[in-house]
């Protein structure tokens, strides 16, 4: 298995977190920070999100309070596997990888099945600012400040059949911009990575589709153009470059279900007291910082999104 412990990343992996104020203090503090660049302190280029009035927006109801993790950080240490297996390969290799045009194919128990332009798919949706956790099944952790919309808007467009239990997601099959996807042995993955969600997990108000991180647009080796953000759920959930959604009443088989399945299960909820079979899932490592910490329940969105599991057993349903 490719997926690395969070034991196995060294110290020289993790760029130390530089002194980084909330997006939505930026003004306020902006003089304080560029006195710091006189003693090589490195700040990250990217401008607050705004009101009409020109004023910081206030928090939503969604944000985490804890501080985010750098720019430099959230887009330069990434699993993104058709580009490579090591965190900096996103990066390295998405250099060129074309977001536009994109199209994004619906099927399945809808009434709005068709191919459709990215631009006309999501016509009209707001842009949200949310600050997520994001918790690694490798046991590192970042907060990340993303900009999309809530993918409960998207599937209300496409109106499911009330028969359709399940949404599944693709992403690009591309060997052209993908490296990891010419290989013909010594595949990585099965391609295209596939993920799913329960229709009531896919509707609720914390499921994200993101299109943006600090305010720009979504960098290639984050996702770009589109992918999906849970935040009670591992990392690896959060499939990316989406071209495919497809409404079914059966349970998909996820990528990572699929490769390891006495590893990796349907659901993905973030839980302390399952370990991997390989490592304990009690504690994370945040980027930036040299202690671990306490992972929490739903990685700390128990109360939103518990009622979600209510009754099943979640060491079973993993």
């Amino acid at each position: 298995m490719l997926i690395q412990r969070a034991s196995d990343i060294s110290s020289s992996e993790i760029t130390p977190e530089n002194l980084y104020h909330n997006r939505r203090e930026w003004i306020k503090t902006a003089s304080a920070i560029l006195g710091l660049t006189a003693v090589g302190t490195i700040i990250p280029a990217c401008a607050p999100t705004v009101g009409a009035a020109g004023e910081p927006q206030a928090k939503g109801k969604y944000d985490t309070t804890e501080k985010p993790t750098p720019f430099e950080d959230i887009t330069s240490y990434n699993n993104y596997y058709e580009f490579g297996t090591g965190k900096d390969d996103p990066a390295r290799n998405s250099k060129n990888f074309k977001p536009k045009p994109w199209t994004v194919k619906v099927e399945g128990m809808c009434k709005k099945p068709a191919t459709y332009n990215l631009d006309d798919l999501i016509k009209g949706f707001a842009t949200e600012d949310r600050i997520y956790r994001m918790r690694c099944v490798e046991a590192w952790s970042m907060v990340i400040p993303w900009a999309g919309f809530p993918l409960k808007t998207l599937i209300e467009r496409l109106e499911p059949l009330p028969s359709a239990k399940f949404v599944e997601f693709k992403t690009l099959v591309d060997p052209n911009q993908y490296p990891e996807q010419r290989r013909s042995f010594l595949k990585v993955l099965d391609w295209p990575y596939v993920e799913g969600l329960r229709m009531d997990e896919a509707t609720h108000p914390l499921a994200l589709i993101a299109t943006g991180i600090y305010g720009k647009p979504l960098p290639n080796q984050n996702g770009a153009p589109l992918r999906l953000v849970l935040p009670w759920k591992y990392g690896f959930k959060g499939i990316k470059a989406i071209v495919n959604i497809r409404f079914t009443d059966k349970q998909p088989v996820n990528t990572w279900q699929q490769q390891a399945s006495q590893e990796y299960g349907f659901y993905a909820n973030v839980n302390p007291n399952v370990d991997h079979p390989r490592w304990s899932q009690a504690r994370e490592r945040r980027i930036g910082e040299f202690f671990k910490r306490p992972t929490l329940m739903f990685n700390g969105y128990a109360d939103q999104v518990s009622e979600l599991y209510a009754g099943m057993d979640l060491r079973r349903y993993y």
